[in-house]
């Protein structure tokens, strides 16, 4: 006869239970209450004054928040069912339940302290000797942002919507007007659709003039650069110049969009070959002995060419500055790597399209008669240094490190799309997941 281990439900604890006693000597809670307990919660926002009702330390919504990340439970509702379900999580809490609405403004109030914390994680590592700042390598990643890409709207057909919105108020005005005439039995019903169209036309409104700022700064931006063609323009008398080029155009054009939703995000792909997502492009840079996240930072534009001076600058000044930095060609920008060469970093990138595998089951391209050649004196001087052996080796180590990081994020813990909006509380989120990613 078959026999079963006796599992009574209703079968009450005959001792107070000690939540140690369910959870493995080597899990990962303990080590993360051990290196929040050395963390400085200086920057942390807590009441001084002592009123109100008691709140949850900072250290244990830190630690709440960092083993969550890192078992990809990112929502504050799923945060808090954590704490009844999850033992590490409820360890970490010690059988206390933080509500969602208590996460959630923990989280948003504390940016600056997460940041602190991201380099006290970062400290320690340098003290046990794990981490050495010498050979970077970066990349970035896109990840959906929390907005639909049909919210999209363009800079024209805002236009022309908020004039057809705007005339359709004004008629339901009249509407509203003699219905209040005529004592109809629902008044109410008017204002209600009437009140949705002036919220849907303030909305567009307010796209068009973030696209009216956006295409004012752009033209700022490129307004040097018209002067600076302007002068060598005047440098070539008695040759042919060309047809002189026109100033910075600060009126916005037809195409450019806004998302009504999330404003600050914008339309991307990863490659020619992916679909159009809501996206904000995520950049890290990775230490390549360690493999720790030295700097993490997000950005709204779609591809990586003004990213690389920026990215090395995200590294905390106390670490100091890296010896070589290694990236692909997608950060090919020569005014970004001459700025990093003249404070001594030696940059290494591919600047070439990747070679054609040996035996690759795709068909072969048509070969084309003429081929470019490379100009710009940066690229030549980069392709030279990267015909030597020892940068080969060096540039191999690029995809083993960031690579992997972005995976792990992405697929082990689960970090594909923010929950939060706005790029200030995007990189909030961002680095909640990176202080968690070394753990």
């Amino acid at each position: 006869m078959a026999t079963f281990v006796e599992a009574n439900h209703k079968q009450l604890l005959l001792l107070p239970p000690d939540l140690r006693d369910w959870i493995p000597k080597d899990d990962i809670s303990h080590f993360i209450l051990q290196a929040v307990e050395r963390v400085d919660i200086s920057a942390f926002k807590i009441n001084h004054r002592g009123s109100g009702s008691p709140r949850y330390h900072p250290r244990l919504m830190l630690s709440l928040l960092i083993y969550c990340y890192a078992h990809g439970i990112f929502s504050s509702r799923r945060i808090e069912r954590a704490t009844y379900r999850d033992l590490g999580a409820r360890f970490i809490t010690a059988n206390t339940h933080p509500d969602h609405d208590t996460i959630c403004s923990f989280r948003r109030q504390n940016e600056e302290a997460f940041a602190k914390t991201f380099w006290e994680v970062l400290k320690m590592a340098m003290e046990l000797k794990l981490l050495r700042v010498g050979t970077v390598s970066v990349d970035g990643t896109k990840i959906d942002a929390n907005a639909s890409i049909y919210k999209s709207v363009r800079y024209d057909r805002a236009k022309a919507l908020e004039k057809q919105l705007r005339k359709e108020v004004r008629e339901r005005m009249k509407e509203a007007e003699r219905a209040d005439a005529s004592n109809r039995p629902d008044p109410d019903a008017l204002p209600a659709d009437l009140a949705n169209r002036e919220r849907l036309a303030k909305k567009l409104a307010e796209a068009q003039e973030r696209i009216k700022a956006r295409a004012k700064a752009r033209a700022e931006k490129e307004k040097t650069e018209h002067e600076k063609r302007l002068k060598n323009r005047k440098k070539r008398k008695g040759r042919r110049s060309g047809r002189k080029p026109g100033p910075p155009d600060p009126k916005p054009r037809p195409e450019e969009q806004s998302n009504l939703t999330d404003p600050d995000s914008r339309i991307m792909r990863k490659n020619h070959r992916a679909e159009c997502r809501q996206s904000y492009n995520a950049q890290a840079v990775v230490e390549t002995q360690s493999m720790l996240v030295l700097g993490a930072r997000v950005s709204n534009c779609a591809n990586d060419t003004n990213e690389l001076v920026a990215d090395v600058e995200s590294i905390p000044s106390d670490l100091g500055l890296p010896k070589t930095v290694l990236a692909d060609t997608g950060y090919m920008n020569g005014k970004e790597v001459r700025a990093l060469q003249e404070q001594g970093i030696k940059v290494v990138m591919a600047t070439k399209a990747p070679r054609r595998r040996k035996h690759d089951f795709r068909p072969e391209k048509p070969k084309k008669n003429k081929k470019l050649q490379a100009r710009k004196p940066w690229i030549l001087e980069i392709r030279k240094e990267m015909d030597k052996k020892e940068n080969q080796d060096l540039y191999s180590l690029r995809k083993q490190t960031v690579e992997p990081v972005f995976g792990i994020v992405k697929r082990v813990m689960g970090f594909r799309q923010f929950l939060l909006r706005g790029i200030k509380k995007v990189e909030l989120e961002s680095g909640l997941s990176k202080i968690a990613f070394p753990n």
